[in-house]
């Protein structure tokens, strides 16, 4: 059954007025387009939905390399654009133009929330921790830390990949490497220090 327009707040994620296709209908041009969707036609609002919903939808992909991430802000860019039209704050200039910034301000936002919340998480836990190794387990997968595993030496690599991802001890990462198990403990602390300095220091710019 087709979804049918519905006046009022649409929450996130909930398009199904974006979703009406308009069978045998031509697309309509921009100028057309910005008229009708000021009146909150849907006819309209799903043309311009059809329109740019998989460009906004890579755009955002390639930005931020999550598909699932993608999906969500596209939902998002969409339910903006149409709270933006309902309160008369339409696109001055160029449709795609606008979604496209109004996307990027999304991204902006996303990082922003997750590089202070990664920092706060790593900040806290590294210092209320007895054995901070053990509570960096949970925060490698952060993209955060990811970037900053590219500052590390080779071997700072090899001991937290090697400790943390495949989750072998100092023994069986000394025996790997090649190295005495005091060593590994080094490399280990030089590290996770740098890590640490890497995170605080993006989350302060």
């Amino acid at each position: 059954m087709p979804c049918r327009f519905r006046s009022g707040r649409i929450p996130a994620r909930r398009l199904c007025v974006f979703l009406v296709r308009p069978y045998g209908r031509t697309t309509l041009i921009e100028a057309a387009l910005r008229e009708r969707a000021e009146d909150l036609d849907p006819v309209a609002l799903a043309e311009i939905y059809d329109q740019y919903a998989g460009k906004i939808y890579s755009y955002i992909y390639h930005r931020t390399g999550d598909a699932v991430l993608a999906e969500d802000l596209v939902g998002d860019v969409f339910v903006r654009m149409l709270e933006a039209v309902r309160s008369d704050r339409a696109w001055q200039t160029s449709l795609q133009g606008w979604l496209y910034r109004i996307a990027h301000n999304l991204i902006v936002d996303h990082f922003r929330r997750a590089t202070k919340r990664e920092g706060v998480e790593l900040d806290e836990r590294w210092m209320a921790a007895e054995h901070p190794t053990h509570t960096f387990e949970g925060l490698f997968a952060s993209n955060q830390l990811q970037l900053g595993m590219r500052f590390l030496t080779e071997e700072q690599q090899q001991v937290v990949v090697l400790k943390f991802v495949e989750g072998l001890s100092n023994v069986e990462v000394a025996d790997v490497l090649g190295k005495s198990e005091g060593a590994i403990k080094a490399l280990q602390h030089r590290g996770l220090s740098a890590l640490r300095r890497v995170v605080s220091a993006h989350v302060e710019a």
